[in-house]
Protein backbone atom coordinates (compact mmCIF):
# COMPACT_ATOMS: atom_id res chain seq x y z
CA UNK A 1 0.00 0.00 0.00
CA UNK A 2 1.41 3.37 -1.07
CA UNK A 3 1.71 6.44 1.08
CA UNK A 4 -1.35 8.60 1.49
CA UNK A 5 -1.28 11.71 -0.65
CA UNK A 6 -2.37 15.10 0.63
CA UNK A 7 -5.47 16.43 -1.12
CA UNK A 8 -6.73 19.98 -0.87
CA UNK A 9 -10.05 21.73 -1.42
CA UNK A 10 -9.47 22.03 -5.20
CA UNK A 11 -8.85 18.25 -5.40
CA UNK A 12 -12.06 17.65 -3.43
CA UNK A 13 -14.06 19.90 -5.75
CA UNK A 14 -12.61 18.17 -8.82
CA UNK A 15 -13.53 14.76 -7.36
CA UNK A 16 -17.01 16.00 -6.48
CA UNK A 17 -17.64 17.09 -10.08
CA UNK A 18 -16.22 13.85 -11.49
CA UNK A 19 -18.37 11.76 -9.15
CA UNK A 20 -21.46 13.70 -10.25
CA UNK A 21 -20.55 13.33 -13.94
CA UNK A 22 -17.60 11.15 -14.98
CA UNK A 23 -17.87 12.55 -18.51
CA UNK A 24 -17.50 16.22 -17.56
CA UNK A 25 -14.79 17.96 -19.62
CA UNK A 26 -11.70 19.18 -17.79
CA UNK A 27 -12.31 22.58 -19.42
CA UNK A 28 -15.75 22.73 -17.76
CA UNK A 29 -14.24 21.85 -14.37
CA UNK A 30 -11.55 24.50 -14.92
CA UNK A 31 -14.15 27.20 -15.73
CA UNK A 32 -16.20 26.39 -12.63
CA UNK A 33 -13.14 26.40 -10.33
CA UNK A 34 -11.41 29.35 -12.06
CA UNK A 35 -8.25 27.36 -12.73
CA UNK A 36 -6.63 26.16 -15.97
CA UNK A 37 -7.62 22.93 -17.73
CA UNK A 38 -3.93 21.95 -17.47
CA UNK A 39 -4.12 22.23 -13.69
CA UNK A 40 -7.22 20.01 -13.65
CA UNK A 41 -5.42 17.47 -15.85
CA UNK A 42 -2.31 17.45 -13.61
CA UNK A 43 -4.38 17.04 -10.44
CA UNK A 44 -6.54 14.25 -11.89
CA UNK A 45 -3.38 12.48 -13.12
CA UNK A 46 -1.85 12.83 -9.62
CA UNK A 47 -4.98 11.25 -8.09
CA UNK A 48 -4.96 8.47 -10.72
CA UNK A 49 -1.27 7.73 -10.11
CA UNK A 50 -1.96 7.57 -6.36
CA UNK A 51 -4.82 5.11 -6.98
CA UNK A 52 -7.48 7.43 -5.54
CA UNK A 53 -9.22 7.57 -8.92
CA UNK A 54 -9.43 4.18 -10.63
CA UNK A 55 -10.96 4.35 -14.07
CA UNK A 56 -14.37 5.87 -14.56
CA UNK A 57 -17.72 4.19 -14.51
CA UNK A 58 -21.03 4.58 -16.19
CA UNK A 59 -24.29 4.48 -14.26
CA UNK A 60 -27.08 2.63 -16.02
CA UNK A 61 -30.77 2.92 -15.29
CA UNK A 62 -31.51 -0.79 -15.00
CA UNK A 63 -35.27 -0.19 -14.70
CA UNK A 64 -35.32 1.44 -18.13
CA UNK A 65 -33.37 -1.55 -19.46
CA UNK A 66 -35.97 -3.97 -18.06
CA UNK A 67 -34.00 -5.15 -14.99
CA UNK A 68 -35.98 -3.66 -12.12
CA UNK A 69 -35.86 -6.71 -9.82
CA UNK A 70 -33.06 -6.68 -7.22
CA UNK A 71 -32.35 -9.49 -4.80
CA UNK A 72 -29.61 -10.08 -2.26
CA UNK A 73 -28.55 -13.70 -1.92
CA UNK A 74 -26.71 -15.14 1.04
CA UNK A 75 -24.80 -18.26 0.03
CA UNK A 76 -23.91 -21.07 2.42
CA UNK A 77 -21.01 -23.26 1.30
CA UNK A 78 -20.49 -26.93 2.09
CA UNK A 79 -16.81 -26.17 2.86
CA UNK A 80 -15.07 -22.79 3.08
CA UNK A 81 -12.19 -23.97 0.88
CA UNK A 82 -14.72 -23.95 -2.01
CA UNK A 83 -15.06 -20.16 -1.81
CA UNK A 84 -12.70 -19.35 -4.72
CA UNK A 85 -14.32 -21.97 -6.96
CA UNK A 86 -17.85 -20.75 -6.19
CA UNK A 87 -16.83 -17.12 -6.81
CA UNK A 88 -15.37 -18.13 -10.20
CA UNK A 89 -18.71 -19.77 -11.08
CA UNK A 90 -20.67 -16.72 -9.85
CA UNK A 91 -18.59 -14.54 -12.18
CA UNK A 92 -20.03 -16.55 -15.07
CA UNK A 93 -23.56 -15.46 -14.09
CA UNK A 94 -23.88 -11.92 -15.56
CA UNK A 95 -26.87 -11.11 -13.36
CA UNK A 96 -24.70 -11.35 -10.22
CA UNK A 97 -23.47 -7.74 -10.09
CA UNK A 98 -21.71 -7.77 -6.69
CA UNK A 99 -20.32 -10.56 -4.51
CA UNK A 100 -18.60 -10.37 -1.13
CA UNK A 101 -16.88 -13.01 0.96
CA UNK A 102 -18.39 -12.40 4.38
CA UNK A 103 -18.18 -13.40 8.01
CA UNK A 104 -21.24 -14.28 10.03
CA UNK A 105 -24.26 -16.11 8.70
CA UNK A 106 -23.24 -16.42 5.03
CA UNK A 107 -19.98 -17.39 3.33
CA UNK A 108 -20.76 -15.24 0.29
CA UNK A 109 -23.28 -12.42 -0.07
CA UNK A 110 -24.24 -11.17 -3.53
CA UNK A 111 -26.50 -8.75 -5.35
CA UNK A 112 -28.52 -9.95 -8.32
CA UNK A 113 -30.41 -7.99 -10.96
CA UNK A 114 -33.24 -9.69 -12.84
CA UNK A 115 -36.12 -8.85 -15.16
CA UNK A 116 -38.83 -10.19 -12.84
CA UNK A 117 -39.53 -12.85 -10.21
CA UNK A 118 -39.47 -15.71 -12.73
CA UNK A 119 -36.10 -14.58 -14.02
CA UNK A 120 -34.81 -14.18 -10.44
CA UNK A 121 -35.96 -17.72 -9.65
CA UNK A 122 -33.91 -19.05 -12.60
CA UNK A 123 -30.84 -17.17 -11.37
CA UNK A 124 -31.28 -18.39 -7.79
CA UNK A 125 -31.69 -21.99 -8.98
CA UNK A 126 -28.54 -21.62 -11.10
CA UNK A 127 -26.63 -20.38 -8.04
CA UNK A 128 -28.04 -23.25 -5.96
CA UNK A 129 -26.75 -25.68 -8.61
CA UNK A 130 -23.12 -24.50 -8.30
CA UNK A 131 -20.99 -27.28 -6.86
CA UNK A 132 -20.09 -26.42 -3.26
CA UNK A 133 -23.21 -24.35 -2.54
CA UNK A 134 -25.20 -26.06 0.19
CA UNK A 135 -28.08 -23.56 0.16
CA UNK A 136 -29.02 -19.94 -0.36
CA UNK A 137 -31.17 -17.40 1.40
CA UNK A 138 -32.74 -14.63 -0.67
CA UNK A 139 -33.89 -11.16 0.30
CA UNK A 140 -35.86 -9.12 -2.23
CA UNK A 141 -35.16 -5.40 -2.47
CA UNK A 142 -38.39 -3.44 -2.40
CA UNK A 143 -36.65 -0.15 -3.17
CA UNK A 144 -33.11 1.21 -3.34
CA UNK A 145 -33.40 4.12 -0.96
CA UNK A 146 -29.79 5.33 -0.61
CA UNK A 147 -27.03 5.06 -3.19
CA UNK A 148 -24.80 8.11 -2.82
CA UNK A 149 -21.01 8.02 -3.08
CA UNK A 150 -20.65 11.78 -2.59
CA UNK A 151 -21.80 11.83 1.06
CA UNK A 152 -19.03 9.42 2.08
CA UNK A 153 -16.45 11.27 0.00
CA UNK A 154 -17.36 14.55 1.71
CA UNK A 155 -17.15 12.93 5.15
CA UNK A 156 -13.70 11.50 4.36
CA UNK A 157 -12.43 14.89 3.11
CA UNK A 158 -13.82 16.68 6.17
CA UNK A 159 -11.81 14.32 8.38
CA UNK A 160 -8.52 14.94 6.53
Amino acid sequence: MGKMIKLDEIDRQILDMLISNTRIAFTDIAKKLLISAGTVHVRVKKMEDAGIIRGSSLTLDYKKLGYSFIAYIGIFLEKTHQTKYVLEKLELVPFVTVAHITTGKFNIFCKVRAKNTDHAKEIIFAIDDIEGVSRTETMISLEESINDKRRLMHKIFNEL
